[in-house]
Formats: structure tokens, sequence, C-alpha cells
């Protein structure tokens, strides 16, 4: 018996509608159940800071969330970090330290707060620490690879056009010279003091102070504590009462995390999927004309 390609068509059809109807009822589910505020009763928001930092966006959009609305009284940004980028670590520092002047910040150290770590935390009205957590690492590194060596051996050489004497400096196919490590050293040594006039500034300890321990060790949250990086030892949950008290919360403060942007739902709504819609409408009658 032959197949009608129409029917077959509009069952690929319908059965193209039942799924996206599916889809679109999962969404709205998501979306209902994975609304990270409630609706009532005094907050406190908390953002994660996990892993090296590369970039301040997301944390300075979380943190604009978290100082339009009202119903946050306090803010805790949580790090478990190594540090990463000196322009990044700064930028989340002076957002943190705007933000404090509206709402109590507490930063909360988990396993490492290290350089870039320790930086962001300065912004804070207070630091905590666990008496195992690692930071401080207060210090600037630069690292150049140099391959000349091997690229020799195997007969490979590099040819370079530059508008001026420094503008390969650090370049991997050949030494440092003499000029240049003063230059970069330079650029190290100014940062170096950015970053210890910050720890001077936030922890209200003198500079000549600072650079007594600011020589790039690791210190235990303990150790922390008696240098003044931190202000208290204490877990998150420490952490959560120093922040409801800060902001006058009574009783048990809600905790809230930042929206996120659901990349399947934007498929599922945006421009993306109008493309993908278009082609699976229309796939039920290719199908029907190579069926023949």
């Amino acid at each position: 018996m032959s197949r009608n390609p129409i029917v077959i068509g509009l069952a690929f059809l319908g059965g193209f509608f039942l799924f996206l109807l599916l889809l679109i009822i999962i969404a709205l589910f998501f979306l209902v159940r994975g609304k990270p505020t409630l609706p009532v009763g005094e907050k406190i928001g908390v953002i994660e800071i996990v892993g090296v930092i590369s970039s301040a966006d997301e944390v300075i959009k979380d943190l604009r969330q978290f100082l339009n609305d009202d119903s946050v009284k306090a803010i805790i940004i949580r790090i478990d970090s190594p540090g990463g980028a000196v322009g990044a670590s700064q930028e989340i520092y002076q957002a943190i330290k705007q933000a404090r002047q509206k709402k109590p910040v507490v930063a909360s150290m988990e396993s490492v707060a290290a350089s870039g770590g320790l930086y962001v935390a300065l912004g804070a009205s207070r630091i905590l620490a666990m008496p195992g957590t690692l930071t401080g690492s207060i210090g600037v590194m630069m690292q150049v690879p140099n391959i000349k060596g091997l690229l020799d051996k195997v007969g490979v050489k590099a040819q370079v056009l530059k508008s001026g004497p420094y503008k390969d400096a650090g370049s991997i196919f050949r030494p440092l010279r003499e000029d240049e490590k003063k230059v970069l050293m330079g650029t190290i040594n100014d940062i170096y003091q950015q970053f210890v006039e910050a720890v001077s500034e936030s922890r209200q300890i003198p500079l000549a102070k600072v650079k007594t321990f600011a020589d790039g060790r690791v210190f235990t949250g303990r150790q922390a504590k008696e240098y003044g990086l931190i202000d208290e030892l204490g877990n998150f949950e420490r952490a959560i009462e120093v922040a409801a008290s800060l902001g006058g919360i009574k009783g048990t403060p809600h905790l809230v995390y930042p929206e996120r942007e659901k990349p399947w739902l934007k498929w599922l709504l945006g421009e993306d999927f109008k493309g993908q819609a278009f082609s699976l409408w229309f796939a039920p009658l290719y199908l029907t004309r190579f069926a023949r």
C-alpha cells in the first residue's frame, strides 16, 4: 500500500508542533521555578567569584542588580580565586568599594583568595576567612618564555618588523635585553605600588608596614588576621550573620543569587530559534518529496 506524502508531511508537522509545545511548557516551568529571588522578606545577595579573574563585567552587573533591589539589605562576595588579571581585579575592587557606600558588603574567603582574590576583597565593608584559607600573595609577576634555543635546533627564525624598540619586548623568540627588563620592571613596580596602596588604604595599615609583608608570600587565614588583612575568622554562615547584622536584618535572612540568562531559553525565543523553526517547518515537505 503506497503512503500518501501529504499525510506523512502532516504527521511530521503535527509531531513538530507537539514537540515545540512541550519545549515551551518546560521553558516556562523552569523560568518560573528558577526565579532566584523570593517575593517577600529581607534578603542578602550572594555573588560568587570562583576561579581565575579575567573579567569584571559579570560581577559589576550582579552588584548593580542587588543595589537596585530594595529588598536586598546586604551583599556577600564569596571568593574562591587564586587571582588573575590586574585590571579586572582592580575594576571589581572599585565596584565593591562604591557598592558598600550604599549597602554593606561582606567578603567571605573560601579555600583560596590570593593576589587578585585578596584585591577584590579589599573593597568590602568586612572581610572573613577560614583559619586555613590561603590568601595574601601581594605582588605582581610577569613570565616571559623564551624558546629561541629550541627554534635554533630546528632551524626556525623569526623576522620582526616594529615601530619602536620596545614593541616586541617579551617576544618568545629571543631573550630580554637589559633595557627591556628595566622597562618591564618599571611597569611591575607601578602595579605593585597600586596594590600595596589599596591594602594600606582599605585595611588602615601604614604603607611602610604593608611593605614588610607584601613580598609575594602566601598567608593562612589565621596569619592574615594577625597582619590585619581580614577582620575575623569565620565561615560562610558567619559571613551571613555579619551581613545580616550590618544590614539591619531581623531574623533569618533569605539568600538570593543573581539572575542568570538561560542560553537555552534565549535559543528557544531568540533569532537563532527562528531559523531553526523555519528549517524544521519545511523539513516534512522535503522529506515527502524525496520519499516518492
